[in-house]
């Protein structure tokens, strides 16, 4: 932990003269090869939404969020007019630039401009969006427009039990910091919360591993990647 001693020779946290807090998210669109990340707008957004997430006829993917499953169109646009009005958190919608459709959400929130820190959450990918390199854009491009605007801190938060979100935030180059014990309760269940983050320090040899492992060399005749993107982030 990087410090510096006062007068009274006591450790203090290192100065930041030149520190201003960033601005918060706009709502403007992130545009990648494989993804958009957009506004999200339920008039435009939720039937596609809806009829993506209903692939997953198991509802696996709505185990650990605290909404969900939505068993009709009715219920999600309900749900998604109340939340995407909201600007923290700040929805976004996921586009699949291949068919030009809504397959995912993800949303930044607690956004704190005085700390610096702010987190991504809320991700919901339908199965069209899963395992994707359009999946992992999405989330270099909202990381990417935090730290451009100046955010320090990149924190990524979930259940403790959820092992796929746990390794997708290791495989983005997210640290471990460690589990908050029953921080919540969620669907009547107790929550323990795992606690990840990426720190501005951090960010420009991430972003040189996202744009390499992006790159279209990386990618086969197929659309299968040549290097995996573990194997560039674990070496951050």
């Amino acid at each position: 932990m990087q410090h510096n001693n006062n007068v009274l020779c006591q450790p203090i946290g290192f100065a930041l003269p030149d520190w201003k807090p960033p601005a918060v998210p706009s709502r403007e669109p992130m545009d990648g090869r494989f993804c958009r990340v957009v506004q999200c707008n339920p008039s435009l957004h939720a039937a596609s939404l809806h009829t993506a997430n209903a692939l997953d006829v198991e509802g696996r993917m709505w185990t650990y969020l605290p909404y969900g499953p939505f068993a009709t169109l009715e219920s999600y646009r309900a749900w998604a007019e109340e939340m995407c009005r909201r600007s923290d958190p700040l929805f976004y919608a996921l586009i699949d630039r291949a068919t030009d459709r809504a397959v995912g959400v993800a949303s930044y929130l607690r956004i704190d401009p005085p700390s610096g820190s702010i987190e991504v959450g809320h991700i919901s990918y339908s199965p069209l969006l899963q395992r994707t390199p359009a999946a992992t854009e999405a989330m270099f491009l909202m990381m990417e427009r935090a730290f451009t605007l100046g955010y320090r801190r990149y924190e990524w938060k979930c259940d403790a039990l959820n092992g796929p979100s746990r390794a997708a935030a290791q495989r983005l180059g997210f640290v471990f910091e460690g589990i908050f014990r029953q921080a919540t309760v969620v669907k009547g269940r107790n929550r323990d919360t795992a606690w990840f983050a990426v720190i501005d320090q951090e960010w420009p040899a991430l972003r040189n591993a996202f744009q390499r492992w992006l790159h279209p060399t990386n990618f086969d005749e197929r659309g299968q990647q040549r290097v995996r993107l573990s194997a560039l982030t674990n070496r951050i």
